[in-house]
């Protein structure tokens, strides 16, 4: 599966999810976009920390998501490659295989120009 196939996956997923626990889902949703709106830090800022975080407990669904919104909230490939090295640091062996699935998404996603 691609990484377009993925975040759609992973979206639409959530989305079903809904249906059977809709105020959870609804808060969740509530609170993701509360948290990564501009504020002190940009939210393009915020989209590289939680992509980091993804990579460190190894969410490839959220570092799918988080690399198409990162690069969509104007994070460039060398930032999203530099908070990969970052999650490296502090997830080790595991967070640098789940790193190449964001460098996997970078390349893709950039490659389309999304």
């Amino acid at each position: 599966m691609n990484h377009f196939e993925h975040y759609d996956d992973v979206m639409c997923g959530i989305g079903a999810l809904g249906e059977h626990i809709p105020g959870t889902i609804k808060g969740f949703f509530n609170l993701h976009h509360a948290a990564l709106e501009d504020g002190a830090l940009t939210k393009s800022e915020k989209e590289l920390i939680a992509l980091a975080i993804a990579i460190a407990v190894r969410c490839g669904g959220c570092i799918t998501c988080h690399v198409k919104d990162a690069l969509a909230a104007g994070a460039t490939p060398e930032q999203i490659y530099e908070t990969i090295g970052v999650a490296i640091l502090m997830g080790g062996g595991p967070a640098a295989v789940y790193g190449n699935e964001a460098r996997k998404a970078v390349e893709e996603f950039v490659g389309a120009a999304v």
